[in-house]
């Protein structure tokens, strides 16, 4: 296998990464030791390109501060490769936030798997000294934060994170590959000349002797202890409680993070930027939302009231009919004069008509004794 020690070295690197993310990352990398071509030089001119677009952007009176991909302590190819970010251009974009007066909060706007555990320790510790202050610091979880990225945004002021989103993988892990088989195979025995007794320990032509593995397990040991204590101070907690049920390398979804307590709250992108003052919706938008929302609320009532057995004005039954069935104002009402028996007005000349109108009003009124409606932003 040609550049073996290529992926040796990348593999022998201290990850806080899913470890199927570095599974695919380790593949491309095989991939071109095979010779097959997997960078054009557009491609490696977009290295410089990915660097100048480290800014962060500004909606309304909040920054947005990139957190995607696969994170490496500064940008290079592979990060570029991976759509990753770098803990340089993380740390330059939220002092120019921070520093801008127009500035009022700065969000984090977190979508990675996780990454190299060098420069993950001192860009968390930087964010920690920084949070506090008069503009928050929030980690928006959209939609994954994983391994090195939740350690980032353990940090911040607040953690949210969006309902379809998934935080934790606290662990830290390197890898070793014995190629000496595959390299016997091709004809070549490769010596290392070396001074100092562990210069060469855990190379990849040998095994993985006891002593080098326990060096190396110490290795990943301090710095998963790093790892756990920056999250237990980010959080407030304690280390044993980070180890006890953060996962221990498990990821979880929204509302089990929320009941961990590694969150804070649970809401959308745009709700976060909204809290803050963005706006994130046309005109148009927000109505449609803010009458269905007043739909679903008026529907609510009507059905905790009729589970209840509590009396029910006619308003409250033709705003809550109409949310519960999509009727007109017009149809709601009529719908009320069937139901409270109204003779006043005139109802369906057609019995039959009025009587299927009746069987169906009885239906979803039946149906919404039983159920109580999500009336959630």
């Amino acid at each position: 296998m040609k550049f073996e020690h290529v992926l040796t070295a990348f593999l022998a690197e201290p990850w806080a990464i899913q470890r199927e993310k570095l599974a695919v990352l380790a593949d491309i990398l095989v991939a071109r030791a095979e010779g097959e071509k997997l960078f054009s030089t557009e491609f490696a001119a977009a290295v410089s390109d990915a660097r100048s677009k480290e800014i962060a952007e500004t909606d309304g009176n909040i920054a947005v501060i990139p957190v995607y991909g696969v994170l490496s302590n500064k940008m290079d190819l592979f990060s570029a490769m991976s759509g990753g970010t770098s803990y340089a251009g993380i740390k330059k974009q939220l002092h120019a936030a921070l520093a801008n007066e127009d500035v009022k909060a700065v969000v984090l706007d977190i979508d990675s798997p996780g990454g190299t555990v060098p420069g993950t320790e001192e860009l968390s510790t930087e964010i920690r000294s920084l949070r506090g202050g008069d503009k928050p610091i929030v980690a928006q979880v959209n939609t994954l934060a994983a391994s090195a990225a939740y350690w980032l945004a353990s940090s911040a002021d607040e953690v949210v994170v969006t309902p379809s989103g998934r935080a934790g993988s606290i662990g830290v892990y390197v890898a070793h590959d014995d190629v000496s088989a595959a390299m016997e195979k091709r004809g070549i025995k490769r010596t290392y000349i070396s001074a100092g007794k562990y210069k060469t320990e855990g190379s990849e032509i040998e095994p993985l002797g006891d002593e080098a593995l326990a060096h190396i397990q110490d290795g990943v040991n301090r710095s998963y202890e790093r790892f756990v204590a920056a999250v237990a101070e980010g959080r407030g907690t304690t280390a044993g409680k980070v180890q006890d049920g953060y996962g221990q390398g498990r990821v979880f979804f929204a509302d089990q993070l929320l009941d961990r307590g590694m969150v804070d709250r649970v809401a959308t992108m745009d709700q976060t930027l909204e809290r803050f003052g963005a706006d994130t919706q046309p005109a148009y938008v927000r109505r449609v939302k803010a009458r269905n929302q007043a739909r679903a609320e008026a529907a609510h009532i009507l059905s905790v009231k009729m589970a209840a057995g509590e009396d029910i004005t006619i308003r409250e039954f033709e705003h809550g009919i109409r949310g519960l069935m999509g009727l007109s104002k017009s149809e709601a009402e009529h719908a009320a004069k069937l139901y409270f028996k109204d003779s006043r007005g005139d109802l369906d000349a057609d019995a039959a008509r009025q009587a299927a109108r009746l069987a169906e009003l009885d239906r979803v009124l039946a149906t919404a004794r039983t159920f109580s409606i999500n009336i959630s932003k």
